[in-house]
């Protein structure tokens, strides 16, 4: 049995704790929370597992083989990397860190140390996504666009942006559906509260090909939305999350060139593109609950010596984004290459 431990019951951690408590394979040995009535909160539902105040106790702790954390942003990197010293395994709440510096410091210890380092991109492990995966690398053809919005009325975050806070959920899916990485980006946006940070933003990343992808998230929409389109040249998905059922969406629809279309004339033009609309259809899908697929995966990882879907280098590569996004964002949306993220992928 793989021992695991908590560290953060606030909004997230529940959420760890009730999946990590029917996990196979692994026993929950505690949960870590400065407040006194969480830890309250997890006694009175789990009897069995001992909480705790002192994340140094529990870094002692024998029967705790691995950490996962789901803390605020700004001590990812202090904790993960405690964690990681400790020799222990670490799954963190995304983003991994708060800077590409920091998120790489943490790839290379595990790295130095051979432990697992999974970042908590949850989306990636849900049926949907990776039937979305699965159409890309088979049947999709060349991809042209893709295109998400995650837009809602709420919550706003006092430590970080919108784009840290949604685009991460987008950036993540991307980094996992996509076979190409983004070479740059350039991101705008605006705060409508004075000295919080943006509430609104919209990212444009572009790569080596004719691919582009664009990212609208924001905090002061009136409805939910949560809607990703991929174009591809020969067929296209519409994926919505709010969908009860059908999420996924394919369509045989798309542009058909014959001939050249260089020729010159606007009717020659018109008689070389062809505009293609056939059937549609829902593919079905695994409605597992995500997080519980994600931390399986985790404990068979740590238990066999495996590397997870979502490792550190997965984590490097969104931060990188997010970090050099916030840079455009801070000088109007001047585009920032990603030379080091394409390395690293």
């Amino acid at each position: 049995m793989i021992g695991v431990a908590v560290v953060g019951y606030g909004y997230w951690g529940p959420n760890l704790v009730r999946n990590l408590a029917e996990v196979p394979g692994a026993r929950l040995v505690s949960v870590c929370d400065m407040r006194k009535e969480r830890l309250a909160a997890v006694q009175s539902r789990y009897p069995a597992v001992e909480v705790t105040d002192d994340f140094q106790a529990l870094l002692s702790d024998p029967r705790v083989d691995a950490v996962a954390i789901a803390t605020p942003v700004s001590t990812h990197f202090r904790l993960a990397m405690s964690a990681l010293m400790a020799g222990k395994h670490v799954l963190v709440e995304k983003p991994m860190a708060s800077s590409a510096e920091e998120a790489r410091r943490l790839v290379d210890e595990a790295a130095r140390r051979k432990l697992v380092l999974a970042v908590d991109h949850t989306f990636i492990h849900t049926g949907a996504v990776r039937k979305m995966r699965e159409l890309v690398e088979n049947g999709l053809g060349d991809v042209y666009y893709y295109d998400s919005v995650r837009v809602n009325l709420g919550l706003f975050q006092h430590d970080v942006s919108v784009i840290w806070d949604l685009a991460v959920h987008d950036l993540s899916i991307m980094d996992h559906v996509l076979p190409m990485k983004p070479v740059a980006v350039s991101a705008t946006g605006v705060s409508h509260v004075a000295g919080e940070p943006e509430n609104i933003a919209y990212l444009n990343l572009f790569f080596d090909n004719a691919t582009i992808a664009h990212i609208h998230v924001n905090w002061l929409a009136p409805v939910k939305v949560r809607r990703t389109l991929i174009g591809g040249s020969s067929k296209m998905i519409v994926y919505d999350d709010l969908e009860p059922s059908e999420k996924i969406k394919v369509y045989d629809k798309g542009i058909t060139l014959n001939g050249n279309p260089k020729a010159n004339g606007e009717k020659v033009y018109q008689m070389l593109v062809g505009y293609r609309t056939g059937d549609m259809w829902a593919p079905q899908l695994d409605m597992a609950e995500a997080l519980g697929v994600e931390l399986r995966q985790f404990v068979d990882c740590v238990e066999k010596g495996g590397t997870p879907i979502a490792d550190g280098h997965a984590g490097l590569r969104v931060v990188r984004i997010l970090e050099a996004a916030s840079q455009s964002l801070a000088q109007r949306g001047r585009v920032i290459e990603l030379e080091a993220a394409r390395r690293i992928a």
